[in-house]
Parts: C-alpha cells; structure tokens; sequence
C-alpha cells in the first residue's frame, strides 16, 4: 500500500472520529453499561447495595404477567401502526409523485409538517380531540348522535394512539418513499407504455421491484421505531383503560424511575432490544426469499 492510500485512511478515520467519540459515549457504552446492570438487583431506595443475580431479572421479567401484557400492547401497536404508516405513505408518494413539483411542494410540507411537532404538544393536542365530554372529534360527530369514547375503554384506545401516531409519523416515511420514486428512470415507464402496460402493470412490474430496498428500509425502520412507542400512550392515554395501552417501554420507564428497580428495568429493555433484533432479521430474510 503506498503512502498515498495509508495518508487517505488516516484521514478518513480522522473525520470519523467526532462520530466515533460520540456514538462510544451515548450509545455503546449506555447498552454495555445497561447489560452489566441487568444481571443486578439494585433497588435505589433500598440500603441495601447491588447484588449480582445473573439471569435472574430475566426469568423475573419471562414469569411476570404485566411484562407480558405489555409486550402483548406493543405487539398489537406494531400490527396496527407499520401497515397503516407504510401504506399510507406510499400511497400519498404516488399520488405527490404523479402532481407537478410546484404544487406537490404545498402538499409534501403539508403531510410532513406534523413531524416538526414535539410529542409533547401533539400528545396534549390528540388528548383534547379526543376527549369524550368536549373533544373537537366528537363535536364534529355530534351532529349524527355520536359519541365514541375514544380513550375511555379499551376497544377504541389503542386504535385511538395509532389514529395519532399515523398523523404524526406519515411525513418521514413518505418523504423517503417520494425521493426512491424520483430515482426510477422514466425511459422504463415509457417503454413500458409503448408496449401496452396499464398504470398497474407499470406499478407491479417496475415501480414496486425498483423501490423495494426503499420500502424495506421504510419498513425495518418503522417496525424499529413502533417497538419503542412511548411518548404517545404516555402522553394520551397513561397506558390505560386497564393497562390497555401500556406498552413495553412505558412498563420499563415505571418500574426504573418510579419504582426504582434499574436493574429489573435494564433487563426488560434487553428483552426488548431481542425482539426487535429478531423481528428485523426475519423482515430482511423473508426479502431475501422473495428476491
């Protein structure tokens, strides 16, 4: 290797180092750290200090009905809220994509301008639409004689977080989805035309295998980022009626930080980090067969 190419790395990592510091410090570290944790019984409020128990959180965590039936929340949040927010952003991308770019610019910062909002203002927004006695969502229904309780029983409270979650995510996904759909050359639609294929065919045929690597990476993404739900059920619903709505993340933060046992809620977050780990690996391997 000639001193050139020795000179060209050396620089390379150089830049990379900034990012390297950072990510050792508040990601690497954090999750070693956490795991060292997990394998401890340390409650703060106790005098008594940490004492190593290896696996035993995680058989804790793996016998307990709660943990259980907050994954089982967070499992009907994921069902609900991927295919809505990747179907929807798909379809909006197609429809944006067909318009001229002058006035598909109004629409495209319209639909992602609600990911600007923080959960906190947007959690407090959907909480008063919401709400049963003078909610904006059941004025508008007034006038047909309905009232439908929203987060008050546990029927429509989950569909009402991923009702929220849907307007508040759409933006991101569909942005990706649009840029992936301005990368498929338009000679392949043309062809196609002159060759006698409809929209659908043109869809199924060349749009849709062109944008698969988008769509997975929309798909992973979201799947990654519904298993952490937290700030929705925390802010709207406090994981009620009847722990309904008290997903994974919500379990763990109550029993670190409000009940004070970190190395219990350490190992519920590993747990967590497994299935979504799984989930991802078997969304890249059922692509793979597909292809």
């Amino acid at each position: 290797m000639t001193r050139a190419k020795y000179s060209n790395i050396f620089y390379g990592y150089l830049f990379l180092l900034p990012y390297l510091i950072l990510f050792c410090a508040f990601i690497l570290l954090p999750l070693i750290y956490g795991l060292g944790l997990s394998l401890f019984q340390w409650e703060v409020l106790s005098n008594a200090p940490p004492r190593f128990i290896g696996l035993g959180n995680y058989r804790e965590a793996l016998g307990e009905t709660y943990f259980w039936k907050a994954l089982g929340a967070t499992l009907r949040f994921v069902a609900m809220i991927v295919p809505s927010v990747v179907f929807g952003a798909l379809l909006i991308a197609l429809a944006l994509n067909a318009l001229p770019e002058k006035s598909g610019g109004f629409f495209k910062a319209a639909i992602f301008a609600p990911t600007i909002i923080s959960i906190s203002v947007a959690g407090i927004l959907w909480r008063w639409f919401f709400s049963a006695e003078f909610g904006l969502f059941n004025a508008w229904l007034a006038p047909l004689g309905v009232k439908v309780p929203w987060i008050t029983e546990n029927r429509w409270a989950m569909k009402s977080v991923v009702l929220m979650t849907v307007w508040w995510t759409l933006g991101g996904p569909m942005v990706v989805l649009l840029a992936g759909l301005k990368q498929i050359p338009e000679q392949y639609y043309e062809a196609a035309s002159i060759d006698g294929a409809g929209a659908m065919r043109r869809f199924f045929h060349i749009t849709l295998p062109l944008l698969k690597p988008v769509l997975l990476f929309v798909i992973v993404m979201n799947i990654i980022g519904s298993f952490q739900v937290f700030g929705q059920t925390f802010m709207i619903t406090r994981g009620g009626p009847e722990l309904s709505t008290r997903v994974l993340v919500q379990y763990i933060y109550e029993t670190a930080f409000a009940s004070y046992r970190l190395g219990y809620g350490s190992a519920m977050s590993w747990l967590l980090f497994i299935v979504i780990a799984v989930f991802s690996i078997l969304q890249f391997r059922l692509v793979r067969e597909r292809e």
